[in-house]
């Protein structure tokens, strides 16, 4: 008898699954698992919290336990984990847990990020305050490298890196939606239709990027390289679901919106060259060259009619605005610095192999 494997179902045909439980990374992860398990009580989550911030060791954006244990909690509000029961997302010791968390990352950045807020309220000037700040971001290049240089394990790799975002596109982002009123509310609500398929689920763009994984022969389950990846990895997400789920943060994730968005269509260009350049076809591509031509559009909506309009709307946003688009320039550019790293240094840039 013969036994035929089918392949996966696309992404949006399938049941949404919840986040396999990732493995420890210290204690304070070790203890947040065992509790969100059943095999600890919730208050040991306080003395690890406080024994991690006392004794901080560099930054908390790299920092391993700290953003695995965020990216746990955060999961909570999106898809859950795997064998955790639902009720534990608005638990009040895991929330308090978090909220410590937070405020280091949160002052880490405002200390790390600096920006001055706009003089100009007006939306086209807010506008062009994220257009000069976008274009003339110096950091490294990873588009580049992609096109340019990357063997086909290099772009494995990358594509394992950005899965742990890539799958949830546009989520975090979303947050933000009932926060906003009027016409930024509107202007949000296009970049996010498109973002989810504009009606169709099989071109929502995390449904995409499931496709280019199975083109590459990765596992496109949600959440499954997470143990792969390094905190840098895991931060520029966590930070977007802190700036998503604050009401008194919505600025940032406009303006971290903007920026994502503004500096999106060139480097998928780029990406798309560089997997045809390694002889790959449309279902690695498609999700590329599709960021193309629909983020050149959604920059102008995003720097103009959501951020800036936002500001108009409400001046004293104007600052976290700006800062959002800066932090998002930032930890773009930490994350690529350690790939790039790695890579010239002939070494992997994942924490384990992903065969």
């Amino acid at each position: 008898m013969t036994i035929q494997m089918s392949s996966p179902a696309p992404l949006a045909a399938r049941p949404q699954s919840p986040m396999p439980l990732p493995t420890p990374r210290g204690p304070l992860s070790d203890a947040l698992l065992r509790v969100l398990t059943g095999a600890a009580e919730p208050a040991v989550l306080h003395g690890e919290v406080a024994d991690v911030l006392a004794a901080p060791t560099g930054s908390w954006l790299e920092h391993d336990d700290v953003q695995l244990a965020l990216t746990c909690m955060y999961e909570l509000h999106y898809r859950g984990l795997d064998g955790v029961d639902d009720d534990w997302e608005w638990q009040p010791d895991v929330l308090a847990a978090r909220a410590a968390l937070e405020r280091a990352v949160e002052a880490e950045l405002r200390e790390r990020v600096t920006v001055e807020a706009p003089t100009d309220t007006s939306a086209a000037a807010v506008a062009r305050t994220l257009f000069t700040l976008t274009s003339s971001d110096d950091g490294p290049s990873m588009s580049r490298w992609i096109a340019r240089r990357a063997q086909r394990e290099q772009l494995e790799e990358f594509v394992v890196h950005r899965s742990v975002y890539q799958l949830k596109e546009a989520d975090p982002h979303t947050w933000s939606v009932p926060r906003l009123g009027g016409a930024p509310k509107v202007a949000l609500m296009e970049i996010q239709s498109d973002e989810y398929g504009a009606g169709d689920p099989e071109r929502a763009h995390a449904a995409l990027f499931a496709q280019a994984m199975r083109g590459l022969d990765l596992d496109d389950t949600y959440g499954r390289y997470v143990d792969h990846v390094p905190a840098i990895t895991l931060a520029h997400p966590n930070v977007m679901s802190m700036f998503g789920l604050h009401r008194r943060l919505r600025g940032a994730i406009v303006g971290h919106l903007a920026a994502f968005e503004m500096t999106s269509s060139v480097p998928n260009r780029l990406y798309g060259n560089g997997m045809r350049r390694l002889g790959l076809g449309l279902d690695v591509t498609e999700y590329f060259d599709e960021h193309v031509e629909a983020d050149a559009v959604h920059e102008q909506i995003a720097g103009r009619d959501m951020a800036g309009l936002l500001v108009e709307q409400e001046p004293t946003l104007g600052g976290d605005v700006v800062w959002g688009a800066a932090v998002c320039l930032t930890l773009d550019g930490m994350w690529a610095q350690h790939v790039l790293d790695r890579w010239e240094a002939g070494e992997r840039s994942l924490r384990q192999p992903v065969r």
